[in-house]
Formats: structure tokens, C-alpha cells, sequence
């Protein structure tokens, strides 16, 4: 079935669609992994977003239920240049189009995925509709300029669990011997495995939990999960996080990370393109090493808006000199802008979970953080 893309700037593609089909708007963005669609799909951060995958051949492997990072596909929209006419994996279950068609996500081949994404490099991201149900360039376009912008727009309280939760999945076997209270805020599946497997209990909570609700769970430690859209909307989220500080270790990733540089007395800023891929370089500035990341966001904090006598910067981006990593003077506290649970992408940086661990069995043995 014919299906067009159109964005807010007037710009038009068109190709054929796959998946379901239909109308919807949100943000162009794209990817640049050559693996991992359905986890990326599958990322709550996608919420509001459709996505252009730069790799040009996607779907080869299929679809499997153990790859998913959330409960369902986050995406508005999912474009590629072609579309694997068949899938070949020992554990797939079903194909691409199969998958986004149960789900009810949009899908775009055919076009082309290098133009689109030069444009965007160019002008940055922008809103765009995908649809089946027009192929009038004028009207395409129309619907893109009304939907909703994505500064000022709270997605997280979309996304995240309607009630507490206890994550048991990725256990080895051994007791657990610390407690974590996890903020869900979009949070990824692998991101709790891997806490489960570092020995943790994990408690998921809602966005808007407060920290007296927090706090009286005892945990060993705080962390705070990735998460779709806009962090400056989230003022009683931040408020949260201001309580906590000093009361627990903590530990932000991506949105987290946002919500704590807010909660520092610092500000955030929107990219002109944001970052997403498994291909970023960053230098770790306490070891002097360079590290390969996952990332996907659309927004940074601004490293000269932090308490420089509270807050040390500890990671940079190589590309274009962002922050992506920062950690306070006295208290257990850090945070990164990437993704260390490495789903899809490199593991370069999952020593951050070690990390946290340490910081929270310091806590036990040496009493209660004042």
C-alpha cells in the first residue's frame, strides 16, 4: 500500500507502507544502529517519535519475545529504506511487519533514508506525519505543523507502570542481598536485569512516587530510569529527586540523568538532532579512556548551569563536546546521559552498575547516609 511521510518543513517522501496502517504524527528522528530494531522499537524513550533507521536493509532476523525492552512498541512511526522480504533466525518467532502490524505501528519502506536523514542533520528534528490514510502532500504536511511539539511535552507520566512492581527476572539464583527502588520513567527491561543480576531486589515505581514513599520502602539505593520527552515539565518529579538527594545512593541513566541535573539547580537544553545510535564516543575523564555507547535522546543538560563547588563532570561526548556524565563531590550520587545496559549496543560502559552496587553496600556497612 502506498504511504507518504511528510514533515513540517513542507518536505515529502513517499513509499510503500508495512505493519499497520493509518495516520500518525510525532517527531523525526533517526538511528544509526545496524542491529537491535526491536529493542528499539520496544524503548519507551521513542514514545511521540517516529524513527528513520539509517542501516538500510532492516527486518533480515525477524522477531522474538525475549528481545523486547517494555511491554509493547513506543514508536509512532518506523522507517526504512527496505524491508527484509523474509526473516532467518533460530530464534525468531515472526516477521517485522507481523510484529508492528499486531501492534499497531505504522511502517514506511521504499523511500530514501540518507536524504531524509541529511535533512534532519540539517535542519533538526522536527515533527512529521506518516500515514496511509492521505497521500495529499498539502494535507500530510498540515497534520505534521499541528501535532504537538516535543519541548514542554511530558511523556514520561504516558509511559511509565500504573502501580508498584517487584522485577524478579535475570536471577541467578542467589538471595538478593540489596534493595533498589527503581523511578520508572520509560525504564528498559535490561536495565532491571542487569540489577537483578548484580545481586539487587528491584522495586519499580511510578513517575510521581514521592521520596517519603520512597524512603519508608528502606532501600539500599535510588535509581532513575530512562525516559521519553521534555524533563523540565516534570517540576514535581524533580521535586522528588531534590528530597532524595543525600538520603540514599543514586544512580540516573538518560532522562534520570536529566531529572538530576534539574533537581541540582541546573538547566536542560534540546539537541538540534539529539543522539541515538550504538556508535557514540565518549571519554570517561577520571580514567581517561573512551568509551563506545548506546544513546537515544533529544535533550542534554547544560554542563555551566551546575554547582561547579558540588557537581564534577565525569564524562564528555566526543562528537560534540555534551554532557554526558556527572557525579557529586561528597555524596554516592552519579548519572549518565547514555545507556549502559547496552540494549542493543556495546558494553563498553556497564561498570556503572558495579559501580552503584559498591556505593550501596558502602551504605550498609558504614550506617545510614546522613
Amino acid at each position: 500500500m502506498d504511504a507518504i511521510l511528510a514533515l513540517e518543513d513542507g518536505r515529502v517522501f513517499r513509499g510503500h507502507s508495512f505493519g499497520a496502517t493509518g495516520e500518525r504524527t510525532g517527531e523525526l528522528v533517526f538511528n544509526t544502529s545496524i542491529t537491535g530494531y526491536q529493542e528499539i522499537l520496544t524503548d519507551p524513550s521513542y514514545a511521540g517519535q517516529i524513527v528513520v533507521m539509517t542501516y538500510p536493509e532492516i527486518g533480515n532476523y525477524g522477531v522474538n519475545p525475549e528481545d523486547v525492552e517494555s511491554r509493547r512498541p513506543f514508536v509512532e512511526g518506523f522507517v526504512v529504506r527496505e524491508l527484509a522480504p523474509r526473516y532467518s533466525n533460530w530464534r525468531a518467532t515472526e516477521s517485522l511487519e507481523s510484529y508492528l502490524e499486531a501492534h499497531g505501528v505504522i511502517g514506511l519502506a521504499g523511500v530514501d533514508t540518507r536524504a531524509i536523514v541529511r535533512h534532519i542533520r540539517q535542519r533538526g528534528a522536527m515533527r512529521a506525519c506518516i500515514s496511509t490514510e492521505t497521500l495529499d502532500a498539502d494535507a500530510a504536511v498540515a497534520r505534521a505543523r499541528q501535532a504537538p511539539s516535543m519541548v514542554g511535552r511530558d511523556l514520561a507520566s504516558q509511559v511509565t507502570c500504573s502501580a508498584p512492581y517487584e522485577w524478579t527476572e535475570g536471577a541467578d539464583g542467589s538471595a538478593p542481598s540489596l534493595h533498589v527502588v527503581a523511578y520508572d520513567f520509560g525504564i528498559k527491561y535490561n536495565i532491571l536485569r542487569l540489577l537483578r543480576r548484580a545481586g539487587c531486589r528491584i522495586t519499580v515505581v511510578p513517575a510521581h512516587t514521592t521520596a517519603e514513599t520512597v524512603l519508608a520502602m528502606d532501600p539500599d539505593g535510588i535509581f532513575l530510569s530512562n525516559g521519553p520527552g521534555d524533563p523540565e515539565p516534570l517540576t514535581g518529579v524533580v521535586e522528588n529527586v531534590r528530597q532524595l538527594i543525600g538520603r540514599r545512593p543514586i544512580f540516573g541513566i538518560c532522562l534520570g540523568h536529566q531529572l538530576l541535573g534539574l533537581a541540582f539547580g541546573g538547566r536542560t537544553y534540546k539537541l538540534k538532532f539529539g543522539h541515538r545510535g550504538g556508535n557514540h564516543p565518549v571519554k570517561n575523564i577520571l580514567t581517561g579512556r573512551v568509551e563506545i555507547t548506546t544513546q537515544n535522546h533529544g535533550f542534554a543538560v547544560e554542563a555551566d548551569s551546575l554547582p561547579s563547588g558540588e557537581i564534577d563532570i565525569t564524562h564528555v561526548n566526543l562528537n560534540d563536546g555534551t554532557l554526558e556524565g556527572m557525579r557529586h563531590r561528597s555524596l554516592p550520587i552519579f548519572s549518565v546521559q547514555y545507556h549502559p545496559e547496552a540494549s542493543p549496543g556495546p558494553h563498553d560502559a556497564g561498570y556503572l552498575f558495579d559501580e552503584f552496587v559498591r556505593a550501596m553496600r558502602a551504605r550498609r556497612e558504614g550506617g545510614e547516609t546522613p
